[in-house]
């Protein structure tokens, strides 16, 4: 049986029984890990601000003065003078985040590839399909990604949605959702420096342990004087495949994410009854 829902967002999976109060702009963190963004963190950090009254931003060893362009701005500002990569500057944010009583962190990059007036969109996704982890899909304009990013999204998404269980479209995208409660349970094993695998695992890890994926169809926005990507399609497609071929031969693999048929793709704006 499928269940027709809005349009405006993708679930991939029913929430089983998990409920929570309503969460508002207040409730909300936002983490920004940046390295080496002086020419787009001001812009976006002021903007999430207009979104939450809580931003975290977390210095991953920029060398080009990335901190001092936001000294001004209220919020948290943290640095790290030794280089983490992408996950463990992340979990810096969200330890800081949960420490700090937020009830769930929209992550979002540096580089002003995502928009931050898009996290209201998230916070609604959230309250209709509460506990689960909220997942940019960059559907609208999709043409204007590099093609050699589109490509290697294309592999990313395919391989992560059969260790998954279920279609995970978008998979390489960093603006999400987390809930708190699963920022408290999700513990991924891939190393934090292997920053693109790091967040493929909390989504293979969310699913398993039966946390819902939703996605919000987002524009996929390269602005054209941002610094290049840090993504390097061989390397970081290569740490992806090491972490999902691990949790797909994994002995604690859960045996309901072994069915392929989960993982074909089903019509937009329907949600598969599992």
């Amino acid at each position: 049986m499928q269940v027709t829902v809005p349009q405006d967002e993708l679930p991939f999976r029913r929430q089983r029984g998990r409920s929570g109060p309503k969460l508002y702009a207040d409730d909300i963190a936002v983490v920004i890990p940046a390295r080496n963004e002086a020419r787009s963190l001001r812009a976006v950090a002021t903007a999430c601000l207009s979104e939450s009254r809580l931003v975290i931003v977390i210095d991953d060893a920029s060398s080009d003065g990335t901190l001092e362009t936001i000294t001004d701005l209220p919020l948290v500002a943290m640095r790290s003078d030794t280089h983490l990569g992408k996950g463990g500057v992340m979990a810096l944010g969200f330890r800081r985040a949960i420490e700090l009583g937020a009830q769930a962190v929209v992550t979002l990059d540096g580089d002003g590839q995502h928009d931050p007036h898009d996290i209201p969109a998230f916070v609604e996704a959230a309250n209709r399909h509460p506990g689960s982890l909220i997942i940019g899909a960059r559907l609208q304009a999709a043409e204007r990604a590099p093609l050699a990013r589109r490509f290697a999204n294309r592999i990313a998404d395919f391989w992560i949605s059969r260790a998954a269980g279920m279609v995970i479209r978008d998979s390489q995208c960093g603006q999400r959702l987390y809930p708190r409660e699963l920022l408290l349970s999700v513990k991924p094993s891939a190393a934090p420096e292997d920053c693109f695998a790091f967040e493929s695992e909390m989504l293979i890890e969310s699913t398993w342990q039966g946390f819902g994926v939703v996605a919000v169809p987002i524009k996929a926005r390269y602005p054209g004087d941002r610094r290049a990507s840090h993504f390097r399609p061989a390397r970081d497609i290569w740490r992806i495949a090491r972490v999902v071929a691990r949790k797909t031969f994994a002995g604690d693999r859960p045996q309901w994410t072994r069915d392929m048929r989960r993982a074909t793709d089903w019509p937009a704006g329907h949600e598969k009854n599992l």
